[in-house]
């Protein structure tokens, strides 16, 4: 199978290892910045280009790995006609593609992607829809070469699934980000929190989030949340998240008990 990439970010640089890794021929690596595209080409013995006008019309698949607002202005600009397509938006539905071909479909990893570090896509999800079923099953087999978790989901569970995703890893990350400021403002090592963090990552492997759920708020800790408070008073945004956040944990524990 041959396969031309458009994008040369985090998704289109580990799908485009994972591809050559199964067996398969990246031609081409398509970004308007040529030097990104050649960096990615380099690693994937693939040609780098920058106009549209120098696609391989013979690839048997193109995969828009961009961002979500300029999908739909390539996949018009790519004027494909029964090659097959797919995007690899979370968040965007499989409508962004119609009119760009008569096969069009998502191919959505399920994971935080970072040049920097390698990732294993054999044990990552990979979300699949299609236009038709014979489009879906050619994915499906695509899919399966890269992964051991394939799952058929509609635009609409996708985007619920990508939502859920900025909760548990975006959301998440950014959490950290925040504590690692406050330690660092007072002089803390963050690398303090590192064996508390792995341990909340090691419980919920085994348990549902909401049933290991610790912390001043569950246990109606007032003193401790007002100390808290206190401390943050010269920051009146944590202030508000944390409030926010305790009330949030709150009221889905109360929810969890009927």
């Amino acid at each position: 199978m041959k396969i031309v990439i458009l994008g040369s970010g985090n998704i289109a640089t580990h799908l485009g290892r994972a591809f050559k890794m199964a067996g398969q021929t990246v031609s081409q690596v398509w970004s308007r910045d040529i030097t990104k595209a050649n960096a990615l080409a380099d690693t994937l013995a693939a040609e780098a280009i920058d106009n549209m006008f120098d696609l391989d019309r013979s690839a048997d698949l193109f995969i828009i790995a961009v961002n979500d607002e300029a999908i739909r202005k390539i996949a018009l600009e790519l004027k494909l006609s029964d090659q097959l397509l797919l995007h690899t938006s979370g968040s965007t539905g499989l409508s962004a593609l119609e009119g760009a071909s008569t096969k069009i479909g998502v191919f959505y990893p399920l994971q935080t992607f970072s040049k920097i570090k390698s990732i294993d896509l054999r044990q990552v999800p990979i979300i699949i829809e299609a236009n038709m079923a014979e489009v879906l099953a050619i994915i499906r087999g695509i899919a399966d070469r890269l992964s051991e978790k394939v799952i058929e989901l509609n635009s609409e569970q996708r985007k619920t699934l990508h939502l859920g995703a900025v909760f548990a890893c975006n959301f998440t990350n950014h959490l950290l980000a925040l504590a690692q400021e406050l330690l660092e403002e007072k002089g803390l090592d963050y690398e303090l929190l590192k064996p508390l963090i792995q341990e909340t990552l090691s419980k919920i492997e085994m348990n549902d989030p909401a049933s290991v759920q610790t912390g001043p708020a569950i246990r109606k800790d007032q003193a401790t949340i007002q100390s808290h408070l206190d401390l943050l008073k010269h920051n009146p945004d944590l202030s508000e998240l944390y409030t926010k956040l305790s009330q949030s944990i709150v009221n889905l524990h109360k929810r969890s008990e009927g």
